[in-house]
């Protein structure tokens, strides 16, 4: 048995690095889109929009289907779609009339994939049967970031000494991860959220829980924190560093990857020590610090520290909140973690949307952009206490 759970988990955690990588690797070629393919960038955008898009629907959608179908089906599909979405990318753009309708297809299946694999794999680790599924989350969830810092590493690694013109072969070396672990998971045991007759809430008896409502709020703050800044990362990096776009994102968006892998690595070695809430409490606390030192200390190379801290402080805010509202909605099952995947991802779309929007209307100012941001992580310190005190009154 201990065995079969622990298999179940490893399948997990590269579930985790295989929605990375259908995350992250395609962004990198969007030059390379735009060069081989005459592709404006207003289309290469569009490219982003439709692969959100896709993914918000399947957060919102699985909470009707995956009970139906069960998990161990849906997380298989999950990563067919992921595998054929890379796969497809090498092959589509020739065999079409319009090389961006067949990159665009691409991408639609594998966020599919991406978007199953974020509303499946936190309940299925969340069933397994671990001594603590706090430091269990938080480890699952720092996949994530490694998953993201392999794909920006390894890729410009490939890219250097290989070329960017054999993309395609990077593309198909991906799409093999996918396979075997869709394979892994086939042999793997699923374990039930629930006990044996017991059924998962329903959406309208979620919704009439006043704890959901809060830690629906908290997730979309955890969400909103997090890609306020990582969004801007890369601009830091190249203002403070004045170095290459290339190295910009290295230094950048990969620090702030790896410190925030590092801060769900810690938690999820000695979270049996650690009280959760305290240490989320303490983490939105320094998120705002790190937030007031990107937005007005004028060294930009001390910004770029801020904006790694910033990438440590956010690291427990979403598999956290996750793990609050595990503990606190006794059989949420699937409609709760989609839902709380739907809220993530819209916090993940509004943080750097607000921060985009007040930067704009002020001449292009990204600091006072970001500094309108901080309301995210204040709201989630506040989610967090509100949390604290009414398990001190039941």
């Amino acid at each position: 048995m201990k065995t079969s759970y622990k298999r179940t988990m490893y399948a997990c955690f590269v579930g985790y690095i295989v929605q990375a990588i259908v995350n992250n690797f395609v962004p990198l070629l969007f030059v390379t889109f735009q060069k081989t393919y005459q592709i404006p960038l207003s289309k290469i955008t569009l490219l982003i929009t439709i692969n959100f898009i896709i993914q918000l629907l399947i957060d919102l959608l699985s909470a009707g289907f995956v009970d139906r179908i069960g998990y161990k089906a849906s997380v298989t599909i999950a990563h067919i779609c992921s595998a054929v979405g890379l796969l497809a990318l090498t092959l589509l753009p020739e065999l079409t009339a319009d090389p961006f309708v067949g990159i665009l297809i691409a991408v639609a299946v594998y966020a599919v994939g991406g978007g199953l694999l974020e509303v499946l794999i936190s309940p299925i680790i969340e069933a397994c049967p671990t001594d603590n599924k706090e430091k269990a989350m938080s480890l699952l969830h720092s996949f994530y970031c490694w998953g993201h810092v392999g794909v920006v590493l390894i890729s410009t690694i490939f890219f250097s000494t290989m070329g960017i013109e054999n993309w395609k072969i990077l593309a198909r070396i991906w799409a093999v991860i996918p396979v075997l672990n869709g394979i892994v998971f086939l042999f793997s045991p699923i374990y039930s959220l629930h006990e044996e007759g017991e059924k998962g809430l329903t959406i309208r008896e979620l919704f009439g829980k006043k704890i959901f409502w809060l830690v629906m709020l908290m997730m979309t703050c955890a969400g909103a924190s997090e890609q306020a800044v990582s969004q801007w990362a890369s601009t830091f990096a190249e203002e403070g560093l004045k170095v290459s776009k290339t190295v910009g994102d290295l230094a950048g968006p990969m620090a702030f990857a790896f410190l925030m892998g590092l801060a769900r690595l810690l938690y999820g070695k000695y979270g049996e020590k650690i009280d959760l809430k305290r240490f989320m409490t303490y983490s939105s606390i320094l998120c705002v610090i790190s937030y007031l030192c990107i937005s007005f200390v004028p060294n930009p190379l001390l910004s770029l520290l801020g904006c790694a801290i910033c990438g440590f402080s956010v690291g427990i805010m979403w598999p956290g909140t996750f793990s609050i509202a595990s503990a606190s909605i006794r059989g949420g099952g699937t409609a709760m973690f989609a839902l709380l995947a739907l809220a993530g991802d819209l916090g993940c779309s509004g943080g750097p949307t607000l921060a985009g929007f007040v930067s704009s209307n002020l001449g292009n100012n990204l600091r006072m952009g970001i500094f309108a941001a901080i309301v995210f992580p204040i709201l989630l310190l506040a989610g967090i206490q509100i949390c604290k005190k009414s398990r001190q009154d039941t």
